[in-house]
């Protein structure tokens, strides 16, 4: 089966970070992709890094070691959207201890902060 086409949709957050938005497949064809576009949002003064995940369909070694990479480019990298499957990576590999992981907050745990 063809690996899916990942794209990736870089949004200014404000002067000192960027949102990365992947959608498609995360794997050895498409994790240069994701470096050098984090890459280039760091050469444009962007430090810190939010990688969108949700429409991530597919993420093997490759991926994981571009999560890796672009976490020791020089700023805080956080992930947020990353789906069960995702995380059970993560966890299994120790990945979910050295990059933040942003998760949703329950409906039930927005109701007792309010109240």
């Amino acid at each position: 089966m063809p690996s899916q086409l990942l794209f990736i949709e870089v949004t200014r957050l404000d002067a000192g970070g960027a949102r990365l938005r992947l959608t498609g497949d995360l794997d050895f064809d498409s994790a240069p992709e994701l470096i050098a576009a984090a890459a280039q949002a760091r050469a444009d003064g962007h430090r810190e890094l939010l990688i969108d995940v949700a429409g991530v369909a597919l993420c093997d070694s490759s991926g994981l070691s571009a999560f890796v990479v672009i976490g020791r480019g020089g700023g805080p990298v956080r992930l947020t959207g990353v789906n069960p499957h995702l995380q059970q990576l993560l966890d299994r590999t120790g990945l979910a201890e050295l990059l933040a992981v942003e998760h949703p907050r329950a409906v039930g745990d927005e109701v007792r902060e309010a109240g």
